[in-house]
């Protein structure tokens, strides 16, 4: 039997507020977040949550880090934007650290990751005309069912999520799906002369975090070399230690022509994005042919470099991997019907839920936020459990003690 939910009256003049003023676009839990601090997060009544949604893992190094906030202040009091009419004294430092960072030549700096994923599809069509010769407004991307990849127009045009596109054509050409985990359906398209790129995500994050077959990434990529294709991977919610490894394609050891970041690159501060390329594909791109006004600026720049540090001087992709091992050990542990399966690498992890009512996977969310840990469902059955790469041992076995409560509370 679900608990009772209270909201308090402060609670709801925020809720009042949001319905009132705000576009009824997301469907958020009912709970009004004030402060972070690591792990967790407060209400506006000053109750502690564990938050196990990271902010869509863009807060893997967790809440208002100190290095990387006094990295903001530092830079906010001396210049935040100078656009990139004009050089500044950040930029250059950033694209030396992040390219060596991950071993790329060049980095063409964005700002939110649907941003980084349209400049990843305007680069490889330049690539595709200028450097592999497709005939003019010909080239084709292949994608992959289920897929998320963010919601500007271009991007809803390939998405199979029939919310996403409804009353929003018409909708972008040069594009095809394939099934997501299936060799032989890339295979059978990718020998097209006018196919300039595959993008992919390692992990299917918004499809419940739908981890692939071994091998499939490696063999994706041998079948793009083979076809003179580009391997473009979002790892905008995987990459940056959330799976385990700096970036989930490392698994397989698969570097791709087109490496797209986003979310954690500013610990969860401000916007950052970042598309990364050899010259042969970056440098096809000429001034006046894309920008951003934001993209770059120093602010970000900083801010970018001191969370990429804090990943690997506090050690936090290889805590990642550990703390998913046990996380997964104990949800297994719950032996519960209820839990029909569960999924993910690292810290990035779900569970698919079974039971016959539709709103069951929220309705369990709302006995977890009873029972102080956040979380939300996905695509209606599973649930994302993707908590800052931070966390302890001991924390670790709380949270699961709390789904464990919280899951005999809700089927009581």
């Amino acid at each position: 039997m679900l608990s009772q939910i209270n909201t308090s009256e402060k609670t709801s003049i925020y809720l009042a507020l949001e319905e009132k003023f705000g576009a009824h676009n997301y469907h958020p839990l009912p709970v009004v977040l004030e402060r972070g601090k690591g792990v967790y997060v407060w209400d506006v009544d000053q109750k502690r949550y564990f938050d196990f949604l990271s902010g869509y893992s863009a807060v893997n190094q967790g809440h208002c880090h100190p290095k990387i906030l006094d990295s903001l202040i530092e830079q906010a009091q001396k210049l935040t934007l100078s656009s990139r009419a004009f050089y500044n004294s950040a930029l250059g430092e950033y694209e030396e650290f992040i390219t060596n960072y991950f071993g790329y030549d060049k980095v063409l700096p964005m700002n939110t990751g649907v941003e980084a994923v349209e400049t990843g599809i305007k680069l490889c069509r330049k690539w595709g005309y200028e450097v592999k010769g497709i005939e003019k407004n010909k080239a084709v991307i292949v994608v992959c069912n289920g897929n998320f990849h963010g919601r500007t127009s271009t991007v809803i045009s390939f998405s199979s999520d029939e919310s996403a596109q409804n009353g929003f054509g018409p909708f972008m050409q040069g594009f095809i799906s394939v099934p997501y985990n299936d060799i032989e359906s890339l295979e059978s398209v990718l020998n097209n002369k006018n196919i300039a790129g595959f993008l992919v995500e390692p992990i299917q994050g918004e499809a419940g975090v739908f981890v692939p077959d071994n091998g499939y990434l490696a063999k994706a990529k041998q079948l793009c070399e083979k076809n003179n294709v580009l391997f473009i991977a979002d790892e905008i919610q995987t990459g940056l230690g959330r799976t385990g490894k700096m970036l989930a394609c490392d698994y397989e050891n698969v570097r791709p022509d087109i490496l797209l970041l986003g979310k954690a690159l500013s610990g969860g501060i401000l916007p950052i994005s970042a598309v990364l390329a050899d010259d042969e594909i970056m440098l096809t791109i000429k001034p006046g042919e894309h920008g951003s006004t934001f993209g770059g600026n120093p602010l970000a720049c900083k801010v970018a470099i001191t969370a990429l540090q804090v990943l690997k001087n506090e050690q936090l992709v290889e805590n990642a991997n550990l703390m998913g091992e046990l996380f997964r050990n104990n949800l297994n542990a719950i032996n519960s019907n209820f839990i029909k399966e569960v999924r993910g690498k690292g810290l990035l992890n779900a569970i698919v839920i079974n039971h016959p009512d539709k709103n069951a996977a929220w309705n369990f969310c709302l006995e977890l936020k009873e029972n102080g840990l956040l979380a939300k469902p996905t695509h209606g059955d599973k649930i994302r459990f993707a908590p800052p790469l931070i966390i302890t041992k001991d924390q670790i076995e709380e949270c699961a003690a709390i789904i464990k409560h919280s899951l005999i509370s809700f089927q009581d």
